[in-house]
């Protein structure tokens, strides 16, 4: 396995894997990480996965760069990349409408109508190979080509939580308030981050989501469940 290090300042280290982003590399990321948890090595604070990288920080005072990437190296020849158990999570979305503002738009410029844009948005089951962005924020590929979309050139000021959006080849999901250049065909009304809780994450790196459509109706009912605490998320251990 070919790894390449970077400092980021004075007490974090970039990982590199020299290959094309695909699930099998994220399925190497998800066993590099695992590796470093099971490792439990004095120094090391935490590690942020990305798509071809893991940015890991560590306390200089305990671990200097040079032993830290030392450890990497000889660690990754025991790599085990075989998949554990990965999640399959169903996102009920209410597509159009005031929750998807650019579905229309997005069906017209691809020659489809937003009946096809929501079956094509829905087939598909979709690999997250990052966190990032925000708290929470799903980058998701496996989008079918026939419905991606540049970003939009203008950002909007604020998309709201749960927002469903396209942009290039990727789908996501706004977790939190926040501006955005995303496509948005659709809303869920999931928490996808919850500070309060002890696994404030609905999902993580290496999941597969997959999109379900649903009435205004219902996501107002899923939106009470949640309210109530009486809301079961759809999700399946996935094997291989």
């Amino acid at each position: 396995m070919n790894l390449t290090f970077h400092p980021l300042g004075e007490a974090a280290l970039k990982c590199c894997f020299q290959e094309d982003v695909s699930p099998a590399l994220t399925d190497k990321i998800q066993a590099f990480c695992r590796k470093l948890r099971s490792k439990e090595i004095i120094g090391i604070t935490e590690w942020v996965p990305a798509y071809d990288s893991v940015a890991i920080y560590y306390d200089p005072w305990k671990l200097s760069y040079q032993q830290l990437a030392d450890f990497l190296l000889n660690m990754v020849v025991e790599l085990d990349v075989n998949r554990d158990e990965s999640k399959m999570v169903t996102i009920p979305t209410h597509y159009g409408g005031d929750d998807g503002p650019d579905l229309e738009n997005l069906a017209a410029a691809n020659n489809l109508s937003t009946k096809d844009v929501i079956n094509l948005h829905t087939s598909g089951s979709y690999l997250i190979n990052m966190i990032g962005f925000l708290p929470g924020f799903p980058y998701l590929s496996g989008l079918d080509e026939r419905i991606a979309m540049p970003r939009l050139e203008n950002p909007r000021q604020s998309v709201p939580a749960g927002s469903v959006g396209i942009a290039e080849s990727q789908t996501g999901i706004y977790p939190l308030d926040s501006p955005g250049g995303w496509h948005i065909i659709g809303r869920t009304p999931l928490k996808l981050f919850d500070a309060e809780k002890e696994e404030p994450f609905l999902f993580e790196q290496g999941d597969y989501l997959q999109f379900k459509a649903i009435s205004e109706d219902e996501y107002k009912q899923i939106q009470r469940e949640i309210e109530n605490g009486t809301y079961k998320l759809e999700r399946k251990e996935e094997s291989e």
